[in-house]
């Protein structure tokens, strides 16, 4: 993963206002589960308990596998929203009518944006928490900071026909394993209305390879003109970093830190095709893992 500080135009702000205290609101974290991927799922609820309990957690089901899933939440307290997200998925539908379903659902995060909250920070369940979310809250700001990424993912959201449109020249792009925003500043319907409009343009752009929600999301908060903000500029000694590759990872108390000494507030094993094992966050994920299936299990 590239080193933040390589890139000029995404350099931390010398704003101090930005670190000041957090306002308070209603504030919470949504994922997105179901049993197929359970071995994921109770370790980040695990990790959940252990940093942020305080906080409100909703599990937004991935689809109609959720017997062991609906079993968690009630163990941890999570809120399982039982909607049908009509919307979400007939628009996964008309952008990807040739892909298989399991992978349309994908877009089911977008259901974070319809909780009824100030605030919501989405995280993809192949995370675990390390530090206490709330000093991520109360940091949006109209114009400045309307919504929040922990990375930059430059190889993972646009091809290069992005260079023939002026309003992606300068965007960020993002991983979307990781944002938080209000719906004051991004809607369900902001996503509906881009697409009716600007499909065309989306699918000039989007990077293909198994890739369905994270060139929609970086491309309706680029194309709406969304103020995109990194953690690290907004939270004081932050890390943008949370691969689970990612080198020179020290810990301090339990915790990690990047090479820099600054917090990593998670580890995400994005693109991980097997569980964890040996890496650097390895141990962590292990110890909930094996804390998570107790607790279901008794």
């Amino acid at each position: 993963m590239s080193r933040i500080s390589a890139n000029p135009a995404i350099s931390p702000s010398d704003d101090s206002n930005a670190r000041a205290k957090p306002r308070e609101g209603r504030y919470g974290i949504a994922i997105v589960g179901n049993d197929k991927i359970i071995d994921w799922l109770v370790p980040f609820l695990e990790s959940y308990r252990e940093t942020n309990a305080s906080l409100p957690l909703y599990l937004i089901p991935y689809d109609d596998n959720v017997t062991r899933t609906r079993r968690a939440a009630e163990i941890y307290g999570a809120h399982f929203i039982e909607e049908e997200p009509v919307e979400i998925d007939r628009l996964a539908k008309e952008l990807y009518p040739g892909i298989f379903n399991s992978n349309r659902r994908r877009l089911r995060k977008l259901q974070a944006l319809a909780l009824d909250l100030d605030e919501v920070a989405y995280v993809d369940v192949d995370v675990i928490l390390f530090r206490d979310f709330r000093p991520i809250f109360g940091r949006l700001e109209a114009g400045k900071s309307e919504f929040i990424v922990a990375s930059p993912s430059f190889e993972y959201v646009y091809n290069e026909r992005r260079s023939e449109y002026p309003f992606l020249a300068d965007a960020l792009p993002f991983n979307d394993g990781f944002w938080v925003t209000s719906n004051k500043y991004l809607k369900l319907s902001d996503f509906i209305d881009t697409m009716a409009k600007d499909a065309a343009i989306f699918h000039d752009v989007r990077k293909r390879g198994q890739l369905f929600a994270q060139p929609l999301v970086n491309f309706v908060t680029h194309r709406r003109g969304v103020k995109i903000a990194l953690l690290r500029d907004l939270v004081e000694n932050a890390s943008h970093e949370s691969f689970y590759k990612a080198p020179g990872i020290s810990f301090a108390e339990g915790k990690p830190l990047d090479p820099d000494g600054r917090e990593i507030y998670f580890a995400h094993w994005a693109g991980a095709v097997a569980l964890p094992s040996t890496g650097v966050f390895d141990a962590a994920w292990t110890r909930l893992s094996k804390a998570a299936w107790a607790r279901m299990k008794s």
